[in-house]
């Protein structure tokens, strides 16, 4: 195969440059063959050729534990492989031939003379370097960005769930409630009371509303409380004391609270004024349900305004970042709760407030929390530390899982290295936090046995 500087120049990034240059790039390359199935480069193969496909397809793909991933493709007029001024060494993945191809290739030791002699050639090839990597950067980026929403929203869809059942739940069972209450109401209306049993049951009743008492009996307490209040009520001419037991033990109505209103009210109007009693109870609980996930989805929306920073500028604000770690915790309580693992917060009171991308940095604790999370088995404990250090806030996030592997300790933070499946990590998140730390001319540092993983962050207090 023959080729020409005017096919080299229906390549965009060749537009302008020179004939002669074009000309020279061609005389100092030669053109290989690869079939499909074939690699055109291999992880660990050395990085000193430029590559230009001239015909087929070649995939880029990334392997994890034993399964690959498919990052890119480089078709017709793609340029590749190494590029004047580039730092890459040696491949991190595999190039594999997917159709019959054709590749120009011209030997790195040629990129001196390249440099030298031929500006418009070499300011071209690295024009496409940095465009490379930053489209490439940016992709894998935002590939873990959503990744990332992905385990959020999973996690957020079952916090919402919980309380949204709670509510349709209380809501449909008030409705159903408050149809019993005419029947009710006529039943305490002929009561026949005077106004000191009145005030008596008035004063039971909503004292026990107002100053509802938290009910920390034991099951097996209770149910000894509740078949002793049954037994008292079927004696006093309760029917339905079955019915009215469990909602009296929730506000902590036992026999001595029956007893003062057995005297108020006496024989005959006793039983109609327990049943009104456990029909505004049940009537409050229902309430306080509802206002209790109410609130409880309050707060979710409310950790998600402040994890994204969503009504703010994207720029960088004095920021108490306890309360990013808490917004991620709450984003990530499903996973904590699925595992059953502790969170112990030791955080440092009054902690000056460093300069942040807020959102930004919620992405790390993201990060290391749901980590620390996949290394650990069940019923496992993180330990989140925030204190002061000289000019820093530093911020440790433990846990007692399984550990770093000694020979993975260096190359954690390099960008596609991963230890978990394909679909579970695109080996991007650390460095992605390492990157967002160096953005705020901070540090981070890792270390790990097992049984015991640190990561260190360290963010400065004043912008330097």
């Amino acid at each position: 195969m023959k080729i020409t500087t005017q096919d080299l120049r229906a390549i965009p990034d060749f537009i302008n440059v020179p004939d002669e240059q074009l000309q020279w790039l061609i005389d100092k390359s030669e053109i290989q063959t690869f079939k499909q199935g074939e690699y055109v480069f291999q992880k660990g193969d050395p990085i000193d050729k430029l590559s230009i496909i001239l015909e087929g397809r070649v995939d880029i793909k990334f392997e994890q534990n034993g399964n690959y991933k498919v990052i890119g493709h480089m078709t017709k007029n793609t340029i590749g492989g190494s590029l004047p001024f580039s730092r890459l060494s040696s491949a991190m993945g595999y190039g594999e031939v997917i159709e019959d191809a054709k590749i120009l290739i011209l030997n790195k030791s040629f990129f001196r003379e390249m440099v030298s002699d031929h500006y418009d050639l070499t300011e071209s090839l690295v024009h496409n370097m940095t465009s490379r990597v930053r489209e490439f950067t940016k992709n894998n980026v935002q590939s873990e960005k959503m990744m990332a929403l992905g385990k959020l929203s999973a996690g957020l869809a079952h916090e919402l769930n919980n309380p949204a059942s709670a509510m349709l739940r209380s809501a449909k069972a008030l409705k159903k409630h408050l149809a019993n209450v005419p029947e009710k109401f006529k039943r305490i209306i002929s009561i026949n009371a005077s106004e000191e049993e009145i005030n008596t049951i008035n004063k039971v009743l909503f004292d026990k509303i107002s100053n509802r008492p938290e009910n920390n009996m034991k099951l097996t307490e209770r149910n000894e409380k509740e078949e002793e209040l049954e037994e008292w009520l079927e004696n006093h001419s309760l029917d339905n004391a079955f019915e009215l037991t469990e909602t009296l033990l929730d506000f902590c109505m036992g026999i001595p609270e029956m007893e003062e209103i057995h005297k108020a009210t006496g024989d005959q109007n006793f039983p109609h004024a327990i049943e009104w009693i456990e029909n505004v109870l049940t009537t409050e609980k229902m309430v306080d349900e509802i206002e209790e996930a109410s609130d409880r989805i309050s707060g979710l929306v409310q950790s998600i305004k402040s994890y994204t920073h969503m009504d703010r500028a994207p720029e960088k604000v004095p920021t108490d970042i306890h309360i990013g770690i808490k917004s991620t915790l709450t984003m990530l309580n499903h996973k904590l709760k699925k595992k059953n693992i502790a969170v112990e917060k030791d955080f440092q009171k009054e902690l000056p407030e460093p300069r942040i991308f807020v959102s930004e940095v919620n992405q790390v604790w993201t990060n290391l929390i749901d980590n620390a999370i996949d290394a650990m088995d069940h019923s496992g404990t993180i330990v989140i530390k925030t204190s002061k250090d000289k000019n820093f806030i530093k911020i440790e996030i433990t846990d007692n899982g399984k550990g770093i592997p000694e020979e993975h300790l260096n190359n954690i933070f390099d960008p596609f290295f991963t230890t978990k499946g394909i679909g579970e990590g695109t080996g991007m998140g650390l460095e992605v936090v390492q990157r967002i730390i160096n953005q705020h001319n901070g540090d981070i540092k890792v270390t790990s046995k097992k049984g015991k993983t640190t990561f260190t962050v360290c963010l400065p207090i004043q912008e330097t």
